[in-house]
């Protein structure tokens, strides 16, 4: 291979997320509707039938099927699908940033309206257990809880020691990751959910 095919090649290249072809991909969406004349963020709690997170609180979505056109796309399909409603009971739905999990997720984010009050939905009992509100204004100003959990490395047995400086003795770097908790009334907003809601929070400060 030439100088020429090479440069050619890094130029037609498009940056994404190192091994993403072996990340799962999943799509939410941080869902905004008026209420009590005031604007408020809508959250599910998920069924407890459920295999993963039984019980926990959330924002519609799930995994980006290989017939999704989008990550777009998907958010708004598993919105329609959990809360029971039409695409022109949806609107303004526009991209935060995404997530890359330690557990091999990559979540991306959006923010959109429904045009609808809460007459008209019709969750989906396999996976919405609960809807609630909440008022955005009590997000703009709470701040989150944090707090942190610590990751060590394990290499497995077969690790190959002899090939690395310092061996048995190399000085792992360990990993801490902040999660986030928002307490509302008996409810509990935590994890991934809180994070994005914390993000999007800062988004709306920084433009004021």
């Amino acid at each position: 291979m030439n100088s020429k095919r090479i440069l050619h090649q890094i130029k037609q290249h498009q940056p994404s997320v190192l091994g993403h072809e072996q990340f799962r991909k999943f799509s939410v969406l941080l869902p905004l509707m008026e209420k009590d004349g005031e604007i408020h963020v809508l959250f599910e709690v998920r069924a407890s039938t459920l295999r993963r997170q039984p019980g926990e609180i959330c924002f519609p979505g799930g995994k980006i099927d290989p017939d999704d056109p989008s990550a777009r796309l998907a958010a708004i399909r598993e919105t329609e699908e959990e809360l029971g409603i039409g695409r022109g009971q949806l609107s303004d739905v526009h991209p935060l940033d995404y997530l890359v999990s330690p557990f091999g997720m990559i979540v991306y984010a959006f923010a959109g309206y429904l045009n609808t009050d809460e007459s008209a939905f019709e969750k989906n009992p396999d996976e919405v257990k609960e809807l609630f509100t909440v008022p955005l204004s009590f997000f703009m100003d709470q701040e989150p809880e944090i707090h942190y959990v610590h990751f060590e490395a394990q290499p497995a047995e077969n690790f190959p020691y002899e090939l690395i400086p310092g061996g048995e003795n190399y000085n792992w770097r360990t990993r801490q990751m902040e999660e986030y908790f928002y307490q509302y009334g008996d409810k509990v907003i935590w994890g991934m959910t809180a994070r994005i809601l914390a993000h999007f929070v800062d988004v709306l400060k920084k433009k004021q």
